[in-house]
This record gives C-alpha cells, structure tokens and sequence, in this order.
C-alpha cells in the first residue's frame, strides 16, 4: 500500500462524517476545532456533499483544509458488518478507510459502526503480514505520569489464544513508545489474580511467551495484573481478549458516569452543598477534565496495514478532536511503519513459540 503523502505541510487525515449518533454537525465541529489547534492537519471528508459544505463552510478553522468527497449512504448502527462487506461500498466510511488504502490519507477516523468498520478495514487494508487477529486499543485514565494506560483488545474479536495475546503485547508496547512516548513501557497481562498458578491454559502459555521476548521487544513485563491495576501506576500496557477488553471498558465508562451523576446531586442537595459546590469549583474541574471519558475517546485498530481511529458513536466535537488528535500524533510518530517492523522482525521467533505452545 503506497505511503499517505503530507502534502504542502500537512498531514492528511480522512474523516467519516456521517456515522457517529450526533450525526455530521458534531463531526465537522471537531474537525474544525482540531484545525484551529494544529495548522499542520488537512482533511478528506466523506459524506452527503450539500450537507457538508453548508456544514464546513461556517468554520473559518477550515477554510481551504477540507477535500469534501460525496458518499451515498451511511452506514447505520444497526447494519450487521458481513452486509456491510457485500453492500457499503458508496458509504462514508468505505470512503474514509479507501482513502487511507490509496495513500491519500494518513490515517482513517470514524465514530460509526465498530464492528463494521473493522470488518471494512480488514477488508481494505488488509491484516499486517504475520498477525491473526487484529486488537482495538484505548487509553484508560491512570496514576501513571504521563495519566494513561493502554488496554487491548476492547472488542476486535472475543476470542484471543496465547499468540494472539502475545502480539497484543508486542503491538501495545509498539503504541505505547509512540503514542505515550515510552522506552520502556511496562506490559501487564490480564488475570483473575496475580498468582502464577492462577488462570485459563492460554493465560499462562500466553505469560511464558511473553516473559521470553519481553527483552527483545524493548519493553518490561510485570507479569499477571488484574482488573484494580487497570487505572494503577503499575503498568502502561493491559493485555487482555476482546470479551474481556470491552466489559472493562463499558464498565468503566458507565461507573465515571454514576461518580459524575452523584456528585451533581450531592452538590445539589441544599443551598449549603451548593455554596461548597462553587468553593470547590477549581477542584471540581480539574476533577472533570481528568476523569472525561472524551478527552481519552479513539481506540486504534492495531495490526493493519493502515491507521484507523474508532471514536466513540456518541462523541460530541471535543471527542472527534481527541480521536483525530491521535491519528495525528501517530502519524508524526511513523507508528504505522515501525509496528509493521516489529511486527515482522518478531513474527519468525513468534510463529514458532507459538506452534509449541500449541
């Protein structure tokens, strides 16, 4: 696949207009805020040509920024991924991830269907030699310096063997130096105890082969974690199956929300909690921005020969920003090529762990 150009300056980033639950406005919105932050960022944006041009030419952010390329039909989040394959080629998300297929774009940004679009990326830009499954990564608020940690997969496939969990570890680390900007990041594997007797067959095949090529692959492995360390200044990295990955995930999210609610109502209670609420406001903020799932929103789809960032569907502008801020940061990196060189120059050693484990 030819390589995305950073035409006159610019780092070209396609953009699924249409697929998210707050429909094009909302996209077009982060769009523009992205492009008012970084005037290195350009756009190729699929959707209904009308709707999008009244919708972009209202943000001065991005004027002269945005390649506006018509598509058909949208892909709902109610259409089954294998009737997307047979049928979604004039949607907006074919359209995203073709243009990161043909090299016109770096990377492909969608809040649309997730099982869709990774049946479509798989489709089009093809598994990276050497991985069976890819793994969708996401960044969960930590104790860590740098306020992240990496959880994969969060919902690709459900299923994950021992070498499939052992390339989630390779690839997880590759997006931690690049995307969190770690040496040496520390690689934990998800367990139901930290005790080495403890787990699934495939649990401890996958930590003997991940103990053995931690040192190679550049990165520290911590061994078995579980769920309390996920948010833990203990590791960088959570490997887990997609089963897993996504109740976490969706766990998650839901209990940040419940926290958000209570607050609201204890600080809403009475005159008095009201008056604490504004003595605590600095406080309070600084709280919000931490735990706000849109600032972390974009998993990316690891283990294709592109770079594709799944927002969330209900993503509002300061999420799509988030997402096409990190496609943007990944593409600076050159994560895309360096992930495809681990990838390869681990798979040999890989391939053949993974047949006596087998």
């Amino acid at each position: 696949m030819p390589r995305a150009p950073e035409t006159g300056g610019y780092v070209v980033i396609s953009v699924d207009a249409m697929g998210g639950d707050r429909g094009p406005a909302a996209v077009v919105a982060g769009m523009a805020a992205s492009a008012a932050k970084n005037p290195e960022i350009s756009f190729i944006v699929h959707g209904d040509e009308t709707t999008l041009r009244g919708l972009v030419g209202r943000r001065k952010a991005l004027a002269g920024r945005c390649d506006i390329r018509h598509a058909a039909s949208v892909v709902t989040m109610d259409d089954k991924p294998s009737q997307v394959v047979r049928k979604g080629g004039g949607s907006s998300m074919w359209g995203a991830i073709e243009s990161v297929r043909s090299g016109e774009a770096s990377a492909a940004v969608s809040c649309g269907n997730t099982g869709a679009l990774m049946a479509l990326s798989m489709l089009r830009l093809r598994k990276l030699p050497g991985v069976n499954r890819p793994a969708i990564a996401c960044l969960w608020p930590s104790r860590n310096p740098q306020g992240f940690n990496i959880m994969l997969d969060v919902g690709a496939d459900i299923r994950a063997d021992a070498h499939d969990l052992l390339q989630y570890a390779q690839m997880g680390a590759s997006y931690a130096r690049n995307g969190l900007g770690l040496s040496l990041p520390r690689v934990g594997l998800m367990n139901v105890g930290t005790e080495e007797h403890k787990g699934r067959t495939e649990l401890k095949q996958a930590d003997e082969m991940i103990r053995a090529i931690a040192a190679e692959s550049q990165f520290d492995y911590v061994g078995f974690v579980e769920g309390g360390d996920l948010p833990s200044a203990r590791v960088d990295v959570i490997v887990t199956d997609g089963f897993t990955g996504n109740i976490a995930l969706k766990t998650g999210e839901g209990t940040a929300k419940l926290v958000g609610d209570f607050l609201k109502e204890a600080f809403s209670n009475s005159v008095m909690s009201k008056f604490a609420a504004l003595l605590a406001m600095t406080s309070l903020r600084r709280l919000q921005k931490r735990i706000d799932p849109r600032r972390v929103n974009g998993g990316i789809f690891l283990g294709l020969n592109g770079t594709v960032v799944k927002s969330h569907g209900s993503a509002d502008a300061t999420g799509v920003s988030a997402a096409i801020k990190l496609a943007f940061t990944l593409t600076k990196s050159g994560f895309q090529d360096r992930l495809a060189a681990r990838i390869a120059q681990a798979n040999p050693a890989a391939t053949g762990d993974s047949g006596a484990a087998h």
